[in-house]
């Protein structure tokens, strides 16, 4: 998928979160969305989902080299980011029974292989309300980052992790780059990004605004 902005900006009431941002999200690459706390960062990634409307400017999808509407956008997506809720009443393998119907996970990995990879096959049937912080956000970024959609959204991806965490995902974020697929990453924390080609600094479209 390739996402191209053009002119974006977002106002909430006369306050100008950013303006005039251009940048085309190349399928295959990884780019960093940075700024401080605040700055806007996850606005821009709620825009590129097409979940919220820019106020001014435009988003252009194409998949497969084709225009894809906005409507189906969110059938090519994955997306994970600590504001994102999880059923809690729902034990784990209750939850991938669930969420794999609207979302398939990649061509040969079942439920069980990912509740493997995510270390997580001791709380296979224990409910979501039970695990620790640290187990939510690894099971949030194993939907997405396994997910078979050639979008991935990330948003402060290694909230409630460890060091051991962090590097859990930063070994599996590489693991599901492939040449079609798009990656952006929203942070302020180096970690998290540093295997990215490309950045979109939000601070470069506040001037004026």
């Amino acid at each position: 998928m390739q996402i191209e902005a053009l002119g974006l900006g977002r106002r909430y009431g006369r306050q100008w979160i950013f303006r005039e941002l251009s940048h085309v999200f190349r399928p295959g690459t990884a780019t960093a969305v940075l700024g401080p706390n605040g700055a806007g960062k996850s606005t821009l990634l709620s825009i590129l989902a097409g979940q919220l409307l820019p106020t001014s400017g435009e988003v252009r999808y194409t998949l497969g080299g084709r225009a894809l509407p906005v409507a189906d956008v969110p059938r090519q997506l994955a997306y994970c980011a600590p504001y994102l809720e999880l059923p809690e009443d729902f034990t784990l393998l209750e939850l991938l029974a669930f969420h794999t119907r609207l979302k398939p996970l990649r061509p040969g990995l079942t439920a069980a292989g990912l509740v493997e990879l995510m270390y997580l096959t001791k709380a296979r049937h224990q409910p979501i309300r039970e695990f620790s912080s640290g187990m939510k956000q690894r099971l949030k970024l194993g939907l997405a980052l396994y997910a078979a959609t050639p979008l991935l959204l990330l948003d402060e991806p290694t909230t409630n992790l460890d060091a051991t965490g962090t590097a859990w995902y930063l070994e599996h974020v590489a693991r599901v780059r492939t040449a079609d697929r798009l990656v952006i990453v929203s942070s302020n924390v180096p970690a998290e990004y540093a295997f990215c080609e490309a950045q979109v600094r939000i601070t470069d479209y506040q001037r004026g605004a």
